[in-house]
């Protein structure tokens, strides 16, 4: 499904360069959770943004099915987000005085579907995270374990084909991480490829697979058995 092919990237110029990635090579297949896991600093956060498209490679090539990402124009990589891929922040990253209906709504606005489809769809969502008693709650009255459930709703509405996960339990207590990875995971068994980066060892663990960056180069790369 994606191929990366010595993806680098570079930040400024001459004197003051920084290469964070170094030639990075990766493949994920159509259904697989992967996990990115380094030190502060090892790049996981740059390789997770251009996977996401939220940022651009240096130099390399990253192929998803038949297209080159690379190649595609700013509005073009819009699209691309829009249609075909899922965000899950560590911040959660709602609108606040803004209902978890609302929110979860926020995606399908941009896709151009009519209202009454948009509720439908963002309540059933909703009932899938296991919120359908708290349609009508903004932010400020969610703890932080719901909040990231109307996240979790907000992006899996679009039906996306890859869900992008950054620290998606970095705010939460154990239990309450796991409560969120449960769902993570039962989306993935749904099909949807799921791509995320994290710092715990518990949490990459339901992956199927981690790669280890270190220094912007993948240090190894570990398969778990289910």
């Amino acid at each position: 499904m994606i191929s990366l092919k010595k993806i680098s990237k570079v930040y400024g110029s001459g004197d003051v360069a920084s290469t964070v990635l170094h030639e990075i090579d990766l493949e994920i297949a159509q259904g697989e959770f992967v996990a990115i896991m380094g030190p502060s600093g090892s790049g996981k956060s740059t390789l997770l943004n251009i996977l996401g498209t939220l940022d651009v490679p240096s130099s390399g090539e990253y192929i998803f099915l038949d297209t080159e990402v690379g190649s595609l124009s700013p509005d073009q990589r819009a699209l691309f987000r829009r249609h075909l891929l899922g965000f899950i922040f560590q911040g959660y990253n709602l609108l606040k005085k803004t209902t978890s209906l609302e929110n979860v709504e926020m995606p399908l606005i941009y896709q151009g579907v009519d209202s009454k489809m948009r509720r439908e769809r963002a309540s059933e969502a909703l009932k899938e995270v296991g919120l359908e008693e708290r349609l009508y709650y903004d932010p400020g009255q969610l703890s932080g374990g719901q909040q990231q459930r109307v996240a979790i709703a907000r992006a899996m509405v679009t039906r996306p084909r890859i869900l992008i996960a950054d620290e998606p339990t970095g705010n939460l207590d154990t239990k309450r991480g796991h409560e969120i990875m449960e769902l993570i995971r039962n989306f993935n068994r749904q099909g949807i490829t799921v791509i995320m980066v994290t710092h715990e060892d518990d949490i990459a663990a339901y992956a199927s697979r981690t790669i280890y960056l270190r220094d912007g180069v993948i240090e190894k790369e570990v398969k778990h058995v289910s």
